[in-house]
């Protein structure tokens, strides 16, 4: 299976939300990355075939997806960033709703809800309405709906939004899990929901794809390009406003501070190990 990104591009006016973005996905767990305002939704949108590009396409297998129609959407799962639910339906009404819109015959929907409550520990829940859950509860109801039909490719947008971290970790583990033989693409600004699971990650800014490759790849990258520095606790602030500061902890009356930067920022700096959350920094301090 093969979801292929040709040249997609999205304007409103003037405003290029999307730039000429091109990538070809196969089976695996692909993160998005991005600030907020990075094109990452408008992006997702497109791959669903909701939102019509600009300029270029996107093919499931060859396959134009707006031309599919609803081939596509039979074999697609989509969490909106803000997903619509009926506050006085309960989780099991809403999810045997969403099962009926996306044709999946009585019996078998039936079974396939009990599964995706039990999953996303729901079932305790499952005749409560939705409108007395909290926001995790409201957002495990959304994934589990965007699962119903068991798709091929499972789009989720900002899927760990309320979700606390314990919520995360069990999600993380079931994405990767499902991800074996299907299409996972999750977008997010936060680093650590797709440094653990992502198969390849895509670095986004002002809609363009600045840079991707696997979470080691993006890490080796911006070596020689992290450093730590110890100084005085009262030169913290002149620090930051010189180079970019990934974080620091006090040490007494000194700072250590985590500094990505092009060159050694002083001589008694010393290079660090990079992580994916440097290679993040980096980019968008130099798209900057």
């Amino acid at each position: 299976m093969e979801l292929s990104i040709d040249r997609l591009t999205k304007h409103y006016g003037r405003k290029i939300a999307v730039d000429r973005v091109s990538a070809t996905l196969t089976p695996g767990v692909y993160g998005l990355l991005g600030a907020n305002g990075a094109g990452k939704t408008t992006l997702m949108r497109m791959l669903c075939a909701i939102l019509e590009p600009t300029s270029g396409e996107v093919r499931l297998n060859g396959k134009d997806v707006v031309a599919m129609g609803p081939a596509y959407r039979d074999v697609l799962g989509y969490l909106p960033q803000d997903f619509g639910y009926y506050p006085s339906y309960t989780a099991a009404e809403f999810l045997a709703y969403i099962a009926a819109l996306k044709g999946i015959p009585r019996g078998p929907a039936k079974k396939r809800v009990e599964e995706l409550l039990d999953t996303l520990e729901l079932t305790a829940v499952a005749d409560r309405k939705i409108k007395t859950f909290s926001g995790g509860m409201k957002q495990r109801v959304g994934i589990a709906q965007a699962l119903l039909n068991n798709p091929q490719v499972l789009i989720l947008d900002e899927p760990t939004s309320g979700l606390d971290p314990k919520e995360r970790v069990r999600l993380r583990n079931l994405l990767s899990e499902y991800a074996g033989d299907k299409i996972v693409v999750l977008s997010t600004h936060i680093v650590s929901d797709v440094e653990a699971i992502a198969d390849k990650v895509f670095i986004m800014n002002a809609g363009k794809l600045l840079v991707h490759g696997t979470v080691s790849e993006l890490a080796h990258g911006v070596t020689g390009k992290v450093w730590e520095l110890t100084a005085p606790r009262e030169q913290a602030r002149l620090w930051q406003e010189q180079v970019t500061v990934a974080n620091y902890r006090h040490e007494g009356d000194q700072v250590v501070l985590r500094i990505i930067a092009e060159e050694k920022p002083a001589d008694r700096a010393v290079p660090c190990e990079p992580i994916l959350d440097d290679a993040y920094l980096y980019y968008f301090s130099k798209e900057a």
